[in-house]
């Protein structure tokens, strides 16, 4: 049964709702297939400790680390305000003073005490830094803090690209729960029309739960709205799309929202759910991309000897904090 061109247009409207998009995930515990990078993928925190930097007094560094921990929170990567404990990645935080500025320097570490990665954020006045004047410890810290996540990103991807079972190497393996709350055949026709929607896709739905990587479960919820044009009453659709891994941690959901005449859907949804479960689709593999971060650029690990020189090879006793 077709519907309306205005009924296909009316699902259009997608958003995508989740504090997970952009942000790096180099902290998800490996699975079976990857338990040999356990020395190198991070775990479920990192420890930001109050720096033991020369050219910072104890009321700028305390200020930093806070501000920094503060900062990466907010951009969902776990950090901790805490001493390095035995396991942990930790974020070293030192400054070099070139001339009349103080330069902070990120750099990301190993459990093992190894420079991962370092990044520089730009120089703020020696006086405004010594003052720990707030204003420019937390512009400070908020740059920092981007950098840091893009490198997390960046160590992730890495990782991804030396393991070969790794999404970089193939497509996602999604079980698909299913459709609720659907009122007409929506539960259903909406349902076949997501799977059939993944036909020639890299990322794949499968029947079972088993060896996962994702999870997508579909809830649909209708509510009265206000009288419409010549006083046909209305009815306001959500359709959402929950993205979770198989750890159960949320990925995102991809939400469909719309008014459309009362009871309009209550028969054969038609090419209406192949529209809807269409762009869905495309929603949720835009969020396992983002979420994998399986398509970022990778930050070689010159540890192992590659000669590229995006990352310095230095040690530091963990806990030193600087």
């Amino acid at each position: 049964m077709k519907r309306s061109f205005s009924i296909l247009l009316s699902l259009s409207t997608m958003c995508l709702l989740s504090g997970c998009l952009s942000v790096p995930h180099p902290f998800s515990h490996p699975g079976k297939e990857t338990q040999n990078l356990t020395d190198r993928t991070a775990t479920s925190r990192l420890d930001v400790p109050v720096p033991k930097d020369e050219a910072s007094g104890d009321a700028v560094s305390k200020l930093w680390a806070q501000q920094v921990t503060e900062a990466l929170l907010e951009q969902s990567v776990p950090a901790i305000a805490q001493p390095v404990r035995p396991g942990d990645w930790w974020l070293r935080l030192h400054t070099e003073r070139r001339g009349d500025v103080i330069v902070p320097l990120y750099s990301v570490m190993t459990p093992k005490g190894t420079i991962r990665a370092t990044q520089e954020g730009p120089g703020v006045p020696v006086a405004d830094w010594n003052a720990a004047n707030p204003d420019a410890i937390h512009t400070a810290s908020i740059f920092g803090a981007g950098q840091v996540a893009n490198t997390l990103t960046g160590i992730m991807a890495q990782d991804m690209e030396d393991d070969p079972h790794s999404l970089k190497h193939r497509g996602a393996r999604i079980w698909f729960q299913g459709v609720t709350g659907a009122p007409g055949d929506g539960d259903v026709s909406l349902a076949q029309a997501f799977v059939a929607a993944f036909r020639g896709m890299k990322d794949s739905i499968q029947s079972s739960r088993m060896d996962a990587d994702f999870i997508v479960a579909t809830t649909v919820k209708l509510t009265d709205g206000p009288e419409g044009t010549h006083g046909h009453p209305l009815q306001h659709i959500r359709i959402d799309w929950r993205a979770t891994d198989k750890d159960g941690h949320e990925v995102g959901i991809a939400t469909q929202l719309h008014d459309i005449s009362a009871h309009e859907l209550d028969g054969m949804w038609g090419d209406v759910a192949m529209a809807a479960a269409g762009e869905a689709a495309g929603a949720v593999e835009e969020m396992i991309t983002r979420y994998s971060s399986r398509d970022a650029k990778p930050i070689p690990d010159t540890s192992k000897g590659n000669g590229k020189k995006t990352v310095t090879p230095q040690t530091a006793a963990p806990g030193t904090g600087g």
